[in-house]
């Protein structure tokens, strides 16, 4: 069980899973980390250098599927980000508490329960509350197949976490340091909020001007990046290079 409230991955929805790999992992070096079944879903996790996580997120299951909406909506993009609490009872408590609706709180397996903010609630994202049992997975979980993967880059980029916009500092601090207890720092006109036991960090824009929501996921390379798309885009999906690490 987790200690901690701890921002664990974050998540693309994309058509199919093999579409991904010649980008996470043929460019930015990703190593399979996990793999499993979910309910209208099948995931796939790559680890990036200091262990930070993005999944990938397919469809499986009837047409009507959240995800199946998602991609016929927007697109390959951000879906959400995951954080794992050691409590989900009393974590959909404070949510509530704090003015949230909290949607689906579920226990798909005695491994895995799980609730959800709506991104109309949350600036823009979908977020995932989930207690998490590793001990108790079924072992066919974890010998779950990855898609073919090409041969990794041979240095892992550093996935620094994502980005979003929000319309004001108060919402941002209520929804990501009180409701999801990161330390805020603010560093370049932005607030980036951190979790002691996550590698990943939460980086907000403030523009009350403009709709909220994700707007890329932040990584650091030493080379020089082969996008497949036109800018700096792949999956969907704006990735925000810098030189180093915060």
């Amino acid at each position: 069980m987790s200690v901690a409230w701890a921002l664990d991955h974050v998540a693309i929805g994309v058509a199919r899973a093999a579409d991904a790999t010649s980008w996470l992992v043929g460019e930015l070096g990703g190593r399979p980390f996990s793999a499993g079944p979910g309910p209208g879903f099948k995931f796939w996790q790559f680890a990036f250098a200091r262990e930070g996580r993005i999944e990938v997120l397919e469809p499986d299951g009837p047409a009507d599927g959240f995800l199946h909406r998602f991609l016929a909506a927007r697109g390959p993009g951000i879906h959400h980000v995951t954080f794992k609490v050691p409590d989900l009872h009393a974590a959909a408590e404070r949510a509530s508490r704090l003015g949230y609706d909290v949607m689906g709180l579920t226990e798909l397996h005695p491994s895995w329960k799980e609730a959800f903010l709506h991104p109309k609630q949350a600036q823009g994202i979908v977020i995932q509350l989930a207690e998490s049992h590793p001990e108790l997975e079924p072992e066919e979980w974890s010998q779950a197949p990855f898609p073919p993967l090409p041969e990794p880059a041979r240095e892992r980029a550093d996935v620094l976490g994502v980005r979003l916009r929000a319309a004001s500092e108060a919402q941002a601090r209520r929804q990501w340091q009180d409701l999801l207890g990161g330390q805020c720092n603010a560093e370049r006109h932005l607030l980036v909020f951190r979790w002691a036991d996550s590698p990943l960090a939460v980086t907000v824009e403030l523009d009350a001007s403009a709709s909220e929501g994700p707007l890329g996921i932040e990584i650091t390379t030493q080379r020089a990046l082969r996008f497949p798309e036109r800018g700096e885009l792949a999956l969907g999906t704006r990735w925000l290079t810098t030189a180093s690490g915060r």
